[in-house]
């Protein structure tokens, strides 16, 4: 009798343990450090205890740039993931790489998932869609830049705390007021193309580029170095030699200078709410993007940064079958919220952003709403969707060295974006010879 039984034992142990080695693994290569990182393993975690079909195993690999291009080479030597985590102006690269990506809406429909992308917010979809409405990538980390203000620096300087700058003219007023009663610095801003390019484009409802901002096709051209746009970089470099404004730097160097007390105003990623609030020692308060009042069509929308998950042909086909499970996981409200609630990323779906405000936590922590309304403030439009241009990286690297000259005085603001425009469609038009 004990002998069955423990015969009886084995069995379903060796049952159990070969269930769980037909557990089909496929790799996530990520760009996403510290505690973002530590936010995605949980996600993972999470689906992986779920079923015992699929494990996910992600794999941190650096930045963005260093995530894509161990991804292109490892696929030839075929040792590549099913799935790499690609920034947003990385689209349109990852879309020329014919045959050697696998579209979601592929994907989801091969494997039998039922899968809608309608629930999806337009604004974080715009960017991996193409023009039929098809998705390409997987929306994941979505973030796009809003207001800081130290209320506390306001109160001394007279300002009302409450009392949101809304327009370029209501920030030029508040940083002077601030300077006055001593504070270093009135304003800064990080990512100075995304910021001041890319989403005052967007916010006002102009062309970064001709083709619907290359969604239309390669032959885009940048078309940014318009009368709007060169006033607000005028501004900025007047009101850097007045010392009114302050550039900080490219990527995220500014940060520090808002929460440290240092800035009085700050205009950075909405992903950084939850840093901020650690950090800075002050009563914060949060606020839509400015705009000039006179441009019409102002405010429209933002536009967001962030990246999406790509899906790499070449891997067996069970793993892309684990890889639609994890996707139609990731589409789940519950996870959508919690990753929004942890992270300070945007959720991708509507029903995310009910059952994050149903729970009460838009009420708890002011502010955490304020870029999904920006980004929902109005429908799309071909100049609020997206931008896909070839080689854009490189492209904003022009634009910032370009701005860099006009904030330093060594250039006009008409000068220094005609000829980011003049340098960025170069390079535009070397993308579309590679890739026809």
């Amino acid at each position: 009798m004990l002998l069955r039984r423990a015969i009886a034992v084995a069995a379903a142990i060796t049952s159990m343990a070969g269930h769980a080695l037909a557990a089909t693994e496929l790799q996530l290569w990520h760009a996403m450090p510290g505690e973002l990182g530590r936010q995605l393993e949980r996600i993972v975690s999470e689906f992986n205890g779920l079923q015992s079909d699929y494990r996910v195993i992600p794999v941190f690999k650096g930045s963005y740039s260093e995530t894509v291009n161990a991804a292109i080479f490892a696929t030839r030597t075929r040792i590549h993931p099913a799935i790499v985590q690609v920034n947003e102006i990385g689209t349109a690269t990852m879309m020329a790489a014919k045959g050697a990506v696998y579209p979601v809406f592929e994907l989801m429909r091969d494997a039998g998932e039922t899968f809608d992308a309608q629930p999806f917010l337009p604004a974080v979809t715009g960017f991996y869609t193409d023009l039929n409405g098809n998705l390409l990538s997987y929306p994941f980390n979505a973030s796009t830049p809003i207001l800081y203000y130290n209320k506390t620096a306001f109160r001394a300087a007279g300002l009302d705390e409450n009392a949101v700058p809304r327009t370029w003219p209501q920030i030029e007023d508040a940083a002077r007021r601030l300077r006055k009663a001593g504070v270093r610095c009135g304003l800064t801003t990080h990512w100075p193309s995304w910021v001041h390019v890319e989403n005052f484009s967007a916010f006002h409802n102009l062309p970064l580029a001709t083709r619907a901002n290359g969604l239309g096709g390669l032959d885009a051209k940048l078309v940014f170095n318009n009368a709007a746009l060169t006033r607000h970089v005028a501004a900025l470099a007047a009101w850097q030699k007045a010392e009114l404004f302050d550039y900080s730097g490219r990527g995220t160097a500014a940060e520090p200078r808002f929460h440290s007390g240092e800035c009085g105003i700050f205009i950075g990623s909405s992903a950084l709410i939850a840093d901020i609030r650690v950090n800075a020692k002050f009563d914060v308060g949060y606020g839509m993007l400015p705009y000039w009042p006179d441009v019409p069509g102002a405010p429209q929308n933002s536009m967001i940064g962030g990246a999406s998950l790509w899906v790499l042909r070449g891997r067996p086909q069970e793993e892309y079958r684990g890889a639609a499970r994890f996707f139609d996981y990731l589409s789940r409200p519950a996870v959508q919220s919690a990753w929004h609630r942890n992270t300070g990323y945007l959720p991708i779906t509507r029903q995310a952003y009910a059952l994050t405000r149903a729970r009460g936590f838009y009420a708890k922590n002011p502010g955490a709403a304020i870029a999904i309304e920006q980004i929902t403030l109005n429908e799309p439009t071909e100049n609020s969707k997206a931008i896909r241009l070839g080689s854009f990286i490189l492209i904003r690297d022009v634009i910032e060295e370009e701005l860099e000259q006009a904030f330093a005085g060594k250039k006009s603001a008409q000068d220094a974006l005609d000829t980011a425009v003049a340098r960025g469609n170069a390079l535009l038009r070397q993308f579309e010879r590679t890739n026809q």
